[in-house]
């Protein structure tokens, strides 16, 4: 009699976890699949979005691009086909928010570093100072793996209009004249269509685990 119950006792704990395992399965199969939003200028803050495209609800992309990385080759929107990529606006003589941004962005390098899909991409608002040299030079003592993060320099009004424009990265006041300046905490995620996922402080370690947590799920996007 007590081994018929041994064995009941047996079969109902098998039970027991086949259930679990097929409410989980259920859960998951039923649970709807997070998304990102695809940013657009009519969802940003319009203090960031220059007047003339705060209209635009869809369809908007990072504009094709020529600037110079930290080795002198000419970086352009080819160089991040097909790549999902975090970029972001600093100067290296930055005493202030640049030298955490850099730190931050060095540890997303680390995260990334073996993943072929995801590349990093960082804007000097300060181009008369950091010329080629002064990239390459604040590339190795931060760390830079040159196949994995641009550090790029070129024209100033150039570099301004992609950050108002393109990236929604800033207050819109300024020309990209010489007394502009932009001073920006945000990292941006950029889909493989060129198109913003998200805003992150760059300057602070949770933002920084959202950013990461984020890319996963953009990730798995292309997966499907």
């Amino acid at each position: 009699m007590r081994s018929f119950f041994s064995q009941f006792k047996f079969l109902g704990i098998v039970l027991l976890l086949l259930s679990a395992v097929i409410i989980y399965l259920f859960y998951n199969a039923l649970k709807p699949t997070r998304l990102l939003p695809v940013y657009s200028p009519a969802m940003v803050n319009s203090e960031l979005v220059p007047e003339e495209i705060q209209h635009i609800r869809k369809y908007h992309t990072i504009a094709d691009f020529s600037l110079t990385n930290q080795n002198g080759k000419i970086i352009t929107e080819d160089d991040y086909e097909n790549k999902i990529y975090i970029a972001d606006f600093f100067f290296t003589t930055c005493p202030t928010i640049c030298p955490v941004m850099t730190k931050n962005m060095g540890d997303i390098q680390d995260r990334i570093i073996d993943d072929p899909s995801v590349l990093l991409l960082s804007h000097t608002v300060t181009p008369q100072i950091d010329s080629v040299p002064q990239l390459k030079k604040y590339a190795m003592e931060k760390g830079v793996n040159d196949a994995k993060w641009n550090l790029v320099t070129g024209d100033k009004k150039v570099i301004y209009e992609l950050a108002r424009k393109s990236y929604l990265a800033v207050k819109t006041d300024g020309d990209g004249g010489p007394f502009d300046m932009i001073h920006t905490e945000n990292f941006i995620l950029v889909d493989k269509e060129k198109r913003i996922r998200g805003f992150y402080d760059g300057t602070k370690k949770e933002a920084i685990k959202e950013l990461l947590e984020d890319l996963e799920v953009l990730k798995a996007s292309y997966a499907e």
